[in-house]
């Protein structure tokens, strides 16, 4: 039973570290991608739904977003959900397309979007030490099932090393993200 409750540990630790990179993907850092995109929600017949599901979105070049909705009645609300979340970016809207040009990063715009991400870094940290006291308190539970003191604490010693392992790994995405916004 620890050896299970250990494997759900590290995965759910992975899946921590995959959900960081997803979050990093929203974050631009001078070019334009759709994943820029991924977190706005908008209020589509009173549900909010991701932008994604609402209409096409390509790339033309390297700084521009063009959003082609299905719904033309859909525009306002995609344009205010732009504006509303903290990309910094002004739609443009031409009566059949939205248009996002994505300008060069200024220094102060970049220094916000570090802070972002350490934000972020700092919370898949803690999610990372909230599986850990979830694993821990599981194999706390299995000692009084009857495994012994020292393999408890064996366990226990290898969920830290997990933990150790993927806060190294947050460290490093974080690093590579900051050094991608900080290039000029």
């Amino acid at each position: 039973m620890p050896q299970s409750i250990k494997k759900n540990a590290e995965e759910r630790m992975g899946k921590a570290i995959d959900a960081l990179k997803r979050d990093f993907a929203t974050l631009r850092a001078g070019r334009a991608t759709p994943a820029l995109l991924d977190k706005i929600q908008v209020e589509y017949y009173g549900a909010m739904t991701p932008v994604n599901q609402l209409a096409n979105i390509s790339t033309p070049d390297t700084r521009t977003l063009i959003i082609q909705p299905w719904d033309k009645s859909s525009m306002s609300a995609i344009e205010k959900a732009i504006m509303k979340s903290e990309l910094g970016l002004t739609p443009a809207n031409d009566g059949t397309i939205i248009r996002l040009v994505i300008p060069a990063l200024t220094e102060e715009r970049r220094a916000e979007l570090v802070k972002l991400t350490r934000k972020y870094g700092e919370e898949a940290k803690v999610a990372i030490r909230n599986i850990r006291r979830d694993a821990n308190d599981d194999i706390k539970k299995e000692e009084k099932n009857g495994i012994s003191e020292d393999e408890s604490r064996r366990h226990q010693d290898d969920i830290q090393k997990f933990t150790d392992k993927y806060t190294a790994e947050v460290e490093k995405v974080l690093a590579v993200k900051e050094k991608e916004i900080m290039e000029v």
